[in-house]
């Protein structure tokens, strides 16, 4: 028997805003929706299955465990993003990679990359 990853479950004080915010951000849909926990549809076969559950208190401080996207046009991305309702926080580099940070409308930060033949 080994262990799998069935879902991905984010913390929220608002489970709408933020479903409908990563909904948007990787074009799927919600899948259910019981008013406090909503789970989006995967957006490829494979994909992680993401949930957002409605908790009376938000987790201080950063994050843990963020989501990390790689696309071809990382300023073209994160533009879309920000107009969704994300704040980019910082922008990074190392030798043949480029990735902003950004943070959701609940401030959960995620990074946004693209390959750089240029670094």
């Amino acid at each position: 028997m080994s262990l799998t990853i069935a879902m991905i479950t984010i913390d929220t004080g608002d489970a709408r805003k933020l479903a409908e915010f990563w909904s948007a951000a990787l074009n799927t849909t919600i899948q259910n929706d019981w008013g406090e926990f909503i789970i989006l549809t995967p957006n490829t076969e494979n994909g992680p299955t993401l949930g957002f559950q409605q908790v009376p208190d938000a987790t201080p401080g950063k994050n843990r465990i963020h989501f990390d996207s790689h696309v071809p046009d990382r300023k073209a991305e994160v533009a879309r993003l920000v107009e969704l309702g994300a704040t980019e926080v910082a922008v990074h580099t190392i030798p043949g990679l480029v990735w902003s940070v950004l943070a959701d409308p609940d401030g959960n930060q995620f990074c946004v990359g693209q390959a750089d033949e240029e670094l």
